[in-house]
């Protein structure tokens, strides 16, 4: 498979590694950009993956939650500028989109889009700019309650709780806001994402030396770490770092049965303009 300069940029953005480590990588595993990345962090070429949720488009998160507290409608309406998200006729339009979601208990993201459609075409008529309903996302509360938080109107938290009181349950989602967990617990790791993650810690205490028994006992403790890192139980609470989210449920004789969080962007990519490039490429078309 032919190595193009975008795919060398993007593994570049994403481990923080020089551009010949990023081709070499690329031309090893047939331009596979994740078996790249974990050829990388095993020759310890790779610094960190960068890309992670890279946020490009513009755009406001609007939770719309029923009265009783027993289901919400998150969703995600872009736009292409930030200067356009705050326009007030956009931020009309994306209360409008998750309110009709809620109020017509909207199925999917498609069903809401041909709702919303004469709206959206009548508001980028107004403000000059494409704007997309890009996200649809429902959380019930099944037995408990929700929780909500939004951190400005890029990012957008509900948590479905069990027992605890409601400020406890709008810590939890702020928290969730802030450390982005993939899952509530373990049992939510998808099993091959474990099973890369220690193939990835023995080679690597295999390289240091270790025979492969000894390496498979020493990434028992990574693996634990790891799992705490990327689960909402146990990730140190945001608040008390002393104390785990899971330490801090059980002794207010709470649990979270589930969360959504949206980010504004999360995965599109957007490009990236130098503005002194621009300029002088400007210029020196003004002088031809």
């Amino acid at each position: 498979m032919a190595i193009t300069a975008a795919m060398v940029k993007e593994l570049r953005e994403r481990t923080g590694a020089g551009m010949m480590e990023c081709k070499k990588a690329l031309t090893e595993t047939n331009g596979d950009m994740e078996a790249a990345i974990d050829l990388m962090r095993k020759s310890g070429a790779a610094k960190a993956d960068k890309k992670a949720g890279r946020v490009a488009a513009e755009g406001r998160v609007v939770i719309a939650m029923s009265d009783d507290a027993k289901r919400a409608a998150v969703v995600e309406v872009n736009s292409e500028t930030d200067f356009a998200a705050k326009d007030s006729n956009f931020v009309a339009f994306a209360d409008e989109v998750g309110a009709l979601a809620l109020a017509n208990n909207v199925p999917d993201v498609e069903a809401l889009i041909a709702l919303t459609e004469a709206s959206r075409t009548a508001l980028v008529a107004k403000i000059g700019e494409n704007v997309q309903v890009r996200r649809l996302v429902w959380v019930d509360a099944g037995a408990g309650q929700l929780a909500s938080y939004q951190h400005g109107a890029k990012i957008g938290v509900v948590v479905s709780m069990a027992g605890g009181e409601d400020e406890m349950g709008k810590h939890i989602a702020m928290h969730i806001a802030a450390s982005r967990p993939a899952c509530v617990d373990e049992s939510g790791v998808p099993a091959d994402l474990v099973q890369r993650e220690r193939d990835i810690q023995i080679d690597i205490a295999m390289q240091s030396g270790k025979p492969r028994e000894i390496a498979e006992k020493m990434v028992v403790g990574r693996m634990k770490k790891f799992l705490g890192e990327i689960t909402l139980l146990g990730q140190p609470f945001v608040m008390n770092p002393d104390q785990s989210v899971g330490d801090l449920l059980s002794s207010k004789g709470a649990s979270v049965t589930g969360f959504v969080r949206l980010e504004v962007g999360e995965g599109i990519e957007k490009k990236q303009e130098n503005f002194a490039d621009e300029v002088a490429a400007q210029a020196a078309a003004a002088g031809k």
